[in-house]
């Protein structure tokens, strides 16, 4: 047996080999001879079955196991040669030739993804330099007077005036397709802001002037995509009678007012400022870290450090950019590289760049979190998909059943790890 193995850089190696015909004839002898020892043939007693008959009964079994062990043995012996770990390599090794000569010697390659070596020394100067976000007192007392808006209470306009944007219609209302009332139609003491639109388009608009008591019949289209099919694309009509207009309250801003709204008996007007200030401070700088920052460092992770990437891993990523495209395209766009493959590889090579970088970032970021003792716990996923799901409207026992079946749940952990370990190096990086 002929074999070369080649270590082409930190995350590829490839081995070859030759093994010889009459290689593959002593171990295909050997396997037959194995198989005599335990075997069973009517007409010949346990352990006393001919080699020839066990050979010519299990003839291409015996040929492709022989072939099984000699591809085994010859990739083993590349990965001592290479003094490869099993623990270093990534993924299954893939086959890449498997050819056989006339005299049925048999040609082979095998290509090894392996863990790249990733030298990360100074890493905190690809954290860019940011300033703490400031407050102004403008920026708090405008926060406190929404808060205030937004905690007023509700009173009846005694003023005799139709409804105009802004005011809160308390109403009753049917509507009606082609006469007949539909399912869901109808409501009472319905609270409707007007301007939200909350309805559907004109709905909130054919109100406008209706003063309390009066009763209007409104006519509207549901439009094409509504969710119920049985009234999508219908012409409406819908009867509704204004039974007020309520409007909000003056709230004054007092301690009072910041003991309610901090459950604090010892809060105060100030000890509320300070709060909103915070506040502000904090969505200003999540936003800061999540749209310019953290861009910013993994962008440094892509220019500034040099990573051997394991070819079929970006292969895979490709191959994944690639389906999403295609479930993105028309029916007569998929039909056209059906019939055009070099349009369809031309496609898929446009996607290898972008695939790179991914690829390349993910294994920063898992060498650095581990540098960092980075990581997320189960609970942390769960806990993050629950609260997905519920923003979607969706049972978070579903949403993670669906997950774990699709295999997404590495996926969901390592963008959670790069999110905290990004925050982590920026949060330092603030320290100083």
């Amino acid at each position: 047996m002929e074999i070369q193995a080649t270590k082409l850089n930190s995350a590829n190696a490839v081995v070859t080999a030759k093994i010889l015909a009459n290689y593959l004839v002593e171990k295909a002898e050997k396997i037959a001879r194995d198989i005599t020892k335990d075997i069973k043939i009517d007409g010949f007693r346990k352990g006393k079955v001919p080699v020839m008959v066990v050979k010519q009964r299990f003839k291409d079994k015996i040929n492709q196991d022989s072939e099984s062990e000699a591809l085994k043995e010859a990739y083993e012996k590349g990965l001592k040669d290479l003094s490869i770990n099993e623990d270093s390599i990534i993924g299954e090794p893939r086959v890449t030739k498997f050819e056989k000569d006339e005299d049925g010697s048999l040609n082979i390659e095998v290509k090894i993804g392996l863990r790249p070596e990733i030298t990360l020394e100074n890493y905190d100067e690809l954290v860019p330099n940011f300033a703490e976000a400031s407050v102004s007192d403008e920026e708090v007392d405008t926060r406190l007077n929404e808060l205030a808006i937004a905690k007023a209470p509700f009173k009846t306009l005694e003023e005799a005036r139709g409804l105009t944007e802004g005011d809160y219609a308390v109403i009753d209302f049917e509507g009606f397709v082609n006469g007949v009332a539909f399912a869901g139609g109808k409501a009472d003491n319905y609270n409707l802001k007007i301007g939200s639109k909350q309805f559907i388009e004109g709905f909130e608009e054919q109100l406008i002037g209706q003063k309390a008591g009066e009763t209007r019949e409104i006519s509207v289209k549901f439009p094409e995509n509504y969710g119920n099919k049985d009234l999508a694309g219908q012409d409406a009509t819908f009867k509704v009678t204004l039974k007020e207009i309520q409007v909000k309250d003056i709230q004054s801003i007092d301690d009072q007012f910041a003991k309610t709204l901090m459950n604090d008996e010892n809060a105060t007007v100030e000890t509320l400022k300070n709060e909103i200030k915070e506040q502000i401070k904090s969505e200003k700088m999540t936003s800061l870290y999540n749209e310019e920052l953290k861009p910013q460092i993994i962008e440094n992770f892509v220019s500034k450090v040099t990573v051997d990437l394991p070819e079929f891993v970006v292969e895979q990523e490709i191959d994944l950019a690639l389906r999403g495209k295609i479930n993105a395209m028309s029916e007569e766009e998929i039909k056209e590289i059906q019939e055009n493959q070099d349009k369809l590889k031309d496609i898929r090579e446009s996607l290898r760049e972008d695939a790179e970088k991914s690829v390349k970032v993910t294994f920063i970021v898992d060498s650095l979190a581990k540098k960092e003792a980075i990581d997320v716990s189960e609970r942390e996923i769960m806990t993050q998909i629950y609260y997905e799901a519920l923003n979607m409207g969706q049972e978070p026992q579903k949403v993670a059943e669906y997950y774990q079946k699709q295999g997404l749940l590495p996926a969901i952990k390592m963008a959670m790890v790069e999110d905290k370990l990004l925050s982590y190096l920026l949060d330092r990086k603030l320290k100083g």
